[in-house]
């Protein structure tokens, strides 16, 4: 059986700076991973740290380039047997088929800490895995369990791997520690990803599920407003100004306040937000929302709209002080306000048009959101409230022509005349 790697990447919270602290770093690492008694590796690991370390500034995106280089790095020592800099291209179509049917012995079927404090020490945690099994929500709710041997990797995560890699290499040869690029050198990776030829439906709940959601939410708050007048505040703020959960909580980049939502010259409301890559952008503000938010503050004892550099946290903990910094709990607040609409839907007897609601995310207040807006709005101003980088991203929530296209279709004969 093929041995279980070590987690060789702590959480950024807990990383040291290895431009600066290299040696601690690789000196507690070395006592469990034998390869870092060689020269070479230990290079090969303190390039890979710099390389990760230098997107520090983002948790998530952090967290993406740490997997796939940590993994690269696991399968060249073990496998390979050779570090990550000497890899050919051959190697890493290798390591790419590698990935897409890991040994179940590098598959773990739930998430769980890269390393635990042991004797004061931050020490490698032996149940950690570097692929992890999932089962969908709906598969969960009916009570089925992660298995090893049903991992597998999504066209998007393949293709995440083929771009944080190609950045990994060229930073090694910027850093003269690669003479060549092998990931930009293989020729056929329509191998390993299929070229998209219809586009994706854009997942997002219906018009008259999000009636159902939003007026849970708005009974809930009725009925216990300490706990959901939050809650509905929510909602609101997802959907109606396309937000992600990253630009609703406190992390390490920001902290969203009252003060975020500014008027301007000509009595406009605007909601500045600090999204993707660290950009800032304004999202215009709806009358529905801002009397959504005025209601907010009212139940907070707050003046009814923000004043200019306002401080009080946007979305505060119920218990305790400051902003709320936990995403989970966002994500259950949605999720109850999910559940809460199914029952009520196939109480009514729309147990069909519910169905969506057992699977939907969060992310589907944001895509549903946008795409209702882009039905009414010019799509250049939806891109800039959205934040998309490009047109292109925009377009996907126009329905139009699939919607003509499936009232032509619906009219075809099986028995031509």
């Amino acid at each position: 059986m093929m041995m279980t790697p070590l987690a060789l990447i702590d959480n950024l919270e807990h990383l040291p700076n290895p431009f600066t602290q290299f040696e601690g770093i690789v000196s507690q690492l070395s006592k469990n991973i034998p390869q870092l008694n060689e020269a070479e590796y230990r290079r090969d690991l303190q390039l890979a740290l710099c390389f990760i370390y230098s997107y520090n500034g983002s948790q998530a995106t952090f967290n993406s380039y740490r997997r796939e280089v940590e993994r690269l790095l696991l399968w060249s020592w073990n496998i390979a047997h050779c570090p990550s800099t000497e890899l050919r291209r051959d190697q890493i179509e290798e390591f790419i088929h590698f990935c897409i049917t890991p040994p179940e012995s590098w598959i773990g079927t739930k998430n769980v800490a890269r390393f635990k404090l042991h004797m004061g020490q931050r020490t490698a945690n032996a149940d950690w895995r570097p692929f992890v099994a999932h089962v969908s929500k709906l598969e969960f709710k009916n009570g089925e369990t992660p298995q090893a041997k049903q991992h597998s990797l999504s066209q998007a995560a393949i293709r995440a791997t083929f771009s944080i890699l190609s950045s990994y290499y060229g930073f090694l040869m910027q850093e003269d520690a690669a003479h060549q690029n092998p990931v930009a050198l293989i020729r056929q990776k329509s191998k390993f990803v299929k070229k998209e030829v219809t586009r994706k439906q854009v997942r997002r709940i219906s018009n008259l599920q999000w009636d159902y959601v939003i007026e849970t939410a708005e009974m809930l708050a009725e009925e216990d407003p300490a706990n959901h007048e939050r809650t509905l505040f929510i909602m609101n703020a997802l959907l109606g100004m396309y937000l992600r959960i990253s630009e609703l909580v406190a992390d390490e980049r920001s902290a969203p306040v009252m003060g975020d939502f500014i008027k301007d010259s000509d009595g406009h409301w605007w909601f500045k937000v600090l999204s993707k890559g660290n950009k800032e952008r304004l999202v215009a503000v709806s009358d529905e929302m801002l009397n959504a938010l005025i209601r907010y503050r009212r139940f907070r004892d707050l003046p009814l709209l923000p004043t200019i550099a306002e401080n009080t946290p946007l979305v505060p903990k119920n218990r305790g002080q400051g902003a709320m910094t936990s995403s989970r709990q966002v994500r259950n607040i949605v999720q109850y306000c999910f559940d809460k609409a199914y029952e009520r839907m196939c109480e009514d007897g729309m147990r069909t048009d519910a169905d969506d609601l057992r699977v939907a995310t969060v992310h589907w207040l944001r895509h549903t959101g946008i795409s209702e807006d882009v039905k009414t709005r010019p799509k250049e101003h939806v891109r800039e409230d959205a934040g998309h980088a490009s047109m292109a991203t925009t377009d996907k929530y126009i329905d139009t022509e699939y919607r003509e296209r499936h009232a032509s279709g619906r009219k075809k004969a099986l028995r031509p005349h």
